[in-house]
Formats: C-alpha cells, structure tokens, sequence
C-alpha cells in the first residue's frame, strides 16, 4: 500500500475544465478530474450527474467543448477511441457492448486477431483466449458464441478484453451490476493486482459498501459540475450521499409494508401458476400465487431462475407445460401480447436490450405499450400522446429536455423511469419489475421503492426482483426464493429476514450444515 500512494502523490492524468454540451442540455460545467497510477478513484453522482459524459469525453467518444486533458503533465489530444487506446485507456461500459453473433474468442481479440500469413490464426487466438480466461477464472468457452452466456459472464468477458489491452488507465463504469457476490470478489481482486502493477482504475459504481471495500479517493459530480475530491477515509457514507443529492436523503423508514398475510384468506389471486414452466428457460414446473396489493419478491443467486419464473408467466418465455390462472379464469398466455391485453406488465431486466427504443423520442417510448394494447386500427391521436408523455414525466419526475428528445441521451435511471411510465399508462392490474434499481443512484432507487408500495397501496399486485436483499426487505411482504432454476422456498413477512433468506438460498433452511 506504501508503494501505492507513492504512485498516487502526482497526478498522472488530469482533466481541466471540461465542458460539453448537447442540444438543450449542458452536460459538463467546468469539471476538474484526477487519476493517479495505482490508485482506484471512485467517480460518484446521480443518475444525469455527468459520470458517463465525463468518460466519454475521456475515450474520444465525445468531443469536449472546452477544457484539456495532459498525460504525466503533457497535454494530449484525444479524437477518437483509437487515440484513447494509444494512450494506454481501456473502457468497459455500463452496458455489455460486445458482439453477441461472434464467438467469446473473436469478442476477446476483435480487431487484434493473431494472424498467420495474413488470415486470422484461429487456433492460436482460441488457445489465447483460453489461457486468458482460466487466469480470470471466467467459466466459458472461447469457441460459444457469446449470447449462449448470461449478462454476467459476457460482462466478465467484456472486462477480461480490456485488461488484455496494454492499459495504464482503465475504466470501469458499472461493471459489477451485472455479477454475483462470489464474482464481484474475483473482479475486485483483478482490480487490487492490476492497482499495485500502477494502474490507474475509475471505478463507477451506485453500491456504496463496494466504493468504501476497494477505493482509495472519490471525486463525485451533481448536475454536471464537480462537488469535490475525497479521501475515501475521511468521507462518511452519509455525507457522500448528501454531496451527491445535494439534500439530505430521504429516510426510507416510512416505508409502509403491509405485513397482514391474513386479509388475503378467502381472496382470489389475481395471477396463480400450478406446475408452470417454459421450454425456454428448463425452469422447473413452479407455483404461485400473487394477490392484489402485495409486493413479492423473488430472491435467489444470479443465475438461479428469478428472471426466468417471471418471463414464463408473462409468456416472454412459451409455458410448455402447467396452468395459469388470472382473476380466476384459465388463461392461455402465448406471448407478451397475450399478457399486456390481460393486464400483466413487465419491465425487463437488461433495459438497453429489452427495455428501450433507443432512437425513438421519450414520447414514443412512453405511449408506444399503450398503443400496442389498442391495436393498430385505433392509433391514439398526437394530441394524446403528448399529454400522456408530459403527464407520467412530472409524475415521476423524469430529466429530460423535452418529450421529443430521444431516449437513448437520457440518463439510465431516467430511462428506467420512462419504462415504468410506459407500463402504468397502461393501467395494469399485475406488474412485474426485473431489477428496476440496477444501476441507479440512490435517490432515484428511493423514488422506484416509493412508488412500488405506492402501487401496491393502490392495489396492484407486484412481483420485485432485485439483487440487493436490503431493499427486498423494505418493499417486499413475502419473499419467494429460487435456487438451480428452481423454487426451494418461500417466506413469509414474519420469517423474512437477510439471515433466513441466505440460509434458504444456500439450501439450509435448517441453519445446518
């Protein structure tokens, strides 16, 4: 460590006053940033506090309007990505931005492919891969094509392909989102080696506890302009989260669940699954029943089947076998159609796949569900749209610079809330939310929690699942568990706790070994 804050007494890349704007938008305000080698610097702000920009302005993807950048006190232009790479910066984005058709060996080497006599070496790239992988201890193999792996693994991937680059400075925003307790410990013990051979590491992230475990110093942002620079030992969780708000945070403990399991006796559920399962997903047959104003949440490791219950009941997944019930009446859910005209919502859990028209406006986005439950004969009139549009933009406070300003420009947690906009307009009576608060900051995941027992109040029915058991705790009245693509429990408000929910996941319900 003594060796490490050596390195980190002069900075060894520094940004001056950088400034950048976007049409209706000013994006960077006069933003200082230091980076030291061997140092992991956490850069920290809100949703739309300007951490993305700042990046891209960094790796050549945006072209800043003022300011500088210098290398070990020389100033260096940077145009393009390529001129970022030449300079030793390597990026993994938030979003996995890989190549899903081609093999996890092409996505690791693409553009630097060995090569022998002028065509592509492929069994030397292959055996390179390999080797590459068993020493990130990442389970894949370089010849599958990528998207035959989970979110998780093309994220390790993604992260493996930037440090095989020769980097002095890389950039990782948010990129343990997508990963598991026992692989966020593999990536942060990546990051320590590479921090002692001098690397100098940002580290963007919204999980506060992973900031205080592995950062050295913090520079936070608040709407586009720089707050301060920290040593992460003299800056207190709660005042970190008051310079990133710029207000106190909300305590959650008015929170109200709902904790009476007995008012729903005698009820009819508004969905029931009996031995449901889906070809898809070789999700074991599963049951379930879902009550109207409950929140309940599904729990279980990355991987375990939480996504995949839910898309075979939604039918994103085609149930091949089991029944389903919605308000009493047998159902036939063939696909996300079915479920929309059923009252069933469904916010996805990879929200730029899935979640997002990226080059469609905020108002496109957010009427186009509705429109679809109409059908194309009864088009719904601009008129219309545009008062839907501007009325779930002040109900849930969604940044952006107009309803015609195109999605993709947003920030992620705003984008997040253009999607929940799209399923309330439709007036569901079922939703299902998939990692809603992935990658938000605070605030804005205090909103999100806020508005499911809203909801719930209301007396929707909610199905929540997220990777972070503190706030499943907070919003949810029962807690359904899955393990190995298979439900192993389910727990009551009385027995939900983090220690009963870890043992029953682990598949020791009885605290034995």
């Amino acid at each position: 460590m003594d060796r490490i804050k050596q390195k980190q007494n002069n900075p060894s890349l520094m940004m001056r006053g950088i400034g950048k704007s976007f049409p209706g938008v000013r994006a960077l305000n006069n933003v200082d940033f230091k980076l030291r080698r061997g140092e992991i610097h956490a850069l920290m702000g809100e949703n739309g506090a300007g951490k993305s920009t700042l990046v891209k302005v960094l790796t050549g993807v945006y072209p800043m309007d003022e300011g500088s950048v210098s290398l070990d006190g020389n100033q260096v232009v940077i145009r393009s990505t390529q001129d970022a790479q030449k300079l030793g910066i390597s990026t993994v984005y938030q979003e996995v931005n890989l190549c899903w058709n081609l093999t996890v060996a092409e996505n690791l080497f693409l553009g630097r492919e060995p090569r022998k006599m002028g065509f592509i070496d492929w069994k030397q790239m292959n055996r390179m891969a390999a080797e590459l992988l068993q020493e990130l201890n990442i389970s894949a193999d370089p010849t599958a094509q990528l998207d035959s792996y989970s979110i998780a693994i093309q994220q390790m991937i993604a992260i493996a392909r930037a440090v095989n680059t020769d980097c002095e400075f890389l950039i990782l925003d948010e990129p343990t989102s997508s990963l598991d307790a026992d692989e966020v410990k593999k990536l942060f013990s990546l990051m320590r080696q590479l921090s002692e051979n001098g690397v100098g590491i940002v580290f963007i992230t919204h999980f506060l506890e992973q900031v205080y475990e592995i950062c050295h110093r913090i520079t936070v942002l608040r709407n586009g302009e720089l707050v301060g620079e920290y040593e992460v030992e003299n800056l207190p969780r709660l005042e970190l989260v008051t310079k990133m708000m710029g207000k106190e945070i909300e305590n959650l403990s008015d929170l109200n669940v709902n904790m009476d399991e007995s008012r729903f006796e005698g009820e009819q559920p508004v969905v029931e699954a009996i031995e449901l399962s889906s070809g898809a997903s070789r999700i074991a047959p599963f049951d379930l029943k879902m009550y109207k104003g409950e929140v309940v949440g599904l729990g279980g490791l990355l991987g375990s089947g939480r996504s995949e219950l839910v898309r075979a009941i939604y039918g994103a997944d085609k149930a091949v076998q089991g029944q389903l019930y919605i308000m009493g009446k047998k159902s036939r859910i063939r696909n996300p159609l079915d479920a929309m005209k059923k009252g069933m919502a469904y916010l996805p859990e990879d929200r730029k796949a899935e979640g997002i028209f990226a080059d469609l406006s905020v108002r496109e986005n957010i009427i186009i569900a509705l429109q679809a439950k109409h059908g194309i004969l009864k088009r719904l009139s601009r008129k219309d749209m545009e008062r839907y549009a501007d009325e779930y933009i002040k109900l849930l406070n969604i940044k952006t610079p107009g309803i015609e300003t195109p999605i993709k420009s947003l920030s992620g947690g705003n984008q997040q809330k253009v999607i929940l906009a799209r399923w309330l307009l439709t007036n569901p009576e079922f939703m299902i939310l998939d990692e809603p608060t992935r990658g938000i900051d605070v605030g804005t995941k205090t909103e999100i929690q806020k508005l499911i027992l809203k909801l719930a109040g209301e007396g929707k029915s909610v199905a929540f699942i997220s990777s972070e058991l503190d706030e499943m705790l907070r919003t949810c009245s029962r807690m359904v568990v899955m393990r190995d693509r298979r439900k192993v429990g389910e727990l009551t408000r009385a027995g939900l706790n983090q220690s009963t929910i870890m043992r029953t996941i682990a598949g020791r319900e009885d605290g034995n070994e």
